[in-house]
């Protein structure tokens, strides 16, 4: 790798919601790296680049929330146009030219992340005395947090879930800045690496500020009693919930050790956000609301992490899902299927808000549309985000970390969840088979668009279910990536 380059985003006065510039750094020059590393500014910059780096499109921007996740879990009809290029994704056809190139695309993204958060690591230790406050451990344990994080994305992409083969060869878990190749990890190596990581995290991330009862999870536009997400004094310690602080680290803890099987952990994560009752669940009149600038599409102040993707609204709601079905549109019937609205689903307000008719029979995806169509800031009652980690995906890891020991108490995180969308009617399992089947429901109603659901059938190695209920049966030839040529994988591109 010749040269490394990172995102700087230049801070404004709202923190984090700013223009960014290019800064070219020269791995080989000893110079250029001690220069953005002399002052905190510049390790405040290069972590801030890669959050800004991560949420572009080819990543979490688009690519990984809404896009070939989503494909893969069948949740889209796709007009078969002359030029498409993800058909071919929604049949698995992993030979295809155009999956490739999103696959490599993904794949370097990555691992960008993942050098520069090596990059941060590598000199943090050795210019602690530069840090005021308790920057040193914010910005070491978010570089710590991001390492883990991207590694698990791509560990879920490119290797077997453990379920299926936990000492499959998988991946390179990058913990160093170098030229030098490093070796695949096994599946559980590369699980046990990024929890040592996000762990490590957690201890550092132990004083985050929004840890503290001052600081108050609300609207960017709430007044000041409903909000104080932009009350700290210092603009870096703004907006916790746009980069990995300590819930997030935790919920993403939760996520992690459920997909490693280990519940126990993972139950002692998921307690952590849901017993701190940090994150209110969204009031229905602000999900319902018609005025735009009062109107939440997407239970934000329920996001226990996010990626800020202002720019991204064009290709959202232009491109992406536009206002006809020239792109990704579902029809009526699937939508009534999948929020089961002739039963228990009648009254599901996601139902409701998250799809426009486009005609009698098709419709279109507005969870993240803004008011007016355009507008990159904040034209609904938050910005326009990606979800990372949500509230609701808490109660669905304690739901099936708690199933077999006490399937009354886990049916309760599940019906809490459905309460808060307006749904009354109990969820009914008598069997775990019956539970995952409800969860995988309620996994596709509620994460809808982030993401998600894909990797919840791969990691329980269940069937998908398509649209009209179809079938595709569990396989590693669909849930396994293969992964990238040689030259990319270890960065010669």
């Amino acid at each position: 790798m010749k040269k490394l380059i990172i995102y700087i985003l230049l801070l404004s006065q709202t923190a984090f919601l700013s223009c960014s510039k290019w800064l070219d750094i020269q791995p080989e020059s000893d110079i250029d790296r001690d220069l953005l590393f002399s002052t905190e500014e510049g390790f405040k910059e290069a972590l801030l680049g890669i959050y800004t780096r991560s949420a572009k499109a080819d990543l979490y921007g688009k690519e990984l929330t809404v896009g070939t996740p989503e494909i893969l879990a069948q949740n889209y009809r796709i007009k078969p146009l002359e030029h498409d290029k993800h058909l071919a994704t929604k049949n698995y056809k992993y030979d295809d030219a155009d999956f490739m190139q999103h696959r490599d695309a993904i794949w370097l993204g990555l691992y960008n992340g993942i050098v520069n958060a090596n990059l941060i690591l590598e000199q943090i230790d050795r210019q602690q005395r530069l840090f005021i406050g308790d920057n040193y451990r914010i910005i070491k344990g978010e570089a710590l947090a991001l390492r883990g994080y991207l590694h698990f994305d791509a560990l879920r992409l490119f290797a077997p879930a453990p379920l299926v083969n936990p000492e499959a060869t998988a991946i390179p878990y990058v913990t160093s800045y170098s030229n030098k190749t490093t070796a695949m990890s096994k599946v559980t190596e590369v699980l046990d690496s990024v929890i040592d990581d996000l762990e490590h995290a957690k201890e550092l991330l132990a004083d985050d500020p929004i840890r503290k009862s001052a600081y108050i999870i609300g609207y960017p536009n709430a007044d000041t009693l409903a909000n104080t997400e932009l009350h700290n004094p210092s603009l870096f310690l703004q907006n916790r919930r746009h980069r990995l602080n300590y819930y997030a680290v935790c919920g993403a803890l939760a996520r992690i050790y459920l997909y490693k099987g280990d519940k126990m952990n993972a139950m002692v994560n998921a307690r952590i956000v849901i017993d701190a009752k940090k994150f209110p669940w969204t009031n229905k009149t602000d999900f319902l609301a018609v005025d735009n600038d009062k109107k939440d599409r997407i239970f934000y102040k329920e996001l226990l992490f996010g990626w800020y993707i202002p720019a991204m609204n064009n290709q959202y709601n232009r491109d992406w899902f536009p206002e006809n079905t020239n792109y990704m549109y579902l029809e009526v019937d699937d939508t009534q299927s999948i929020y089961e609205t002739s039963g228990p689903g009648a009254t599901d307000i996601r139902f409701s808000q998250w799809f426009i008719g486009l005609n009698s029979n098709e419709v279109a995806v507005q969870k993240y549309r803004r008011n007016p169509l355009g507008d990159t800031f904040i034209a609904n009652r938050h910005y326009l985000m990606a979800p990372g980690i949500r509230l609701s995906e808490i109660y669905y890891i304690a739901a099936e970390c708690t199933y077999e020991s006490d399937p009354i108490r886990a049916l309760a995180y599940l019906d809490e969840v459905r309460e808060q969308r307006a749904i009354d009617t109990k969820v009914q399992a008598a069997s775990l088979e019956q539970f995952q089947t409800e969860l995988l429901k309620e996994y596709r109603k509620e994460l809808y668009g982030e993401g998600q659901l894909f990797y919840a059938y791969k990691r329980l190695n269940r069937a998908i279910i398509g649209l009209q209920g179809e079938t595709i049966p569990a396989s590693q030839t669909v849930f396994v990536w293969p992964l990238p040529d040689d030259e990319i994988i270890y960065g010669q591109r």
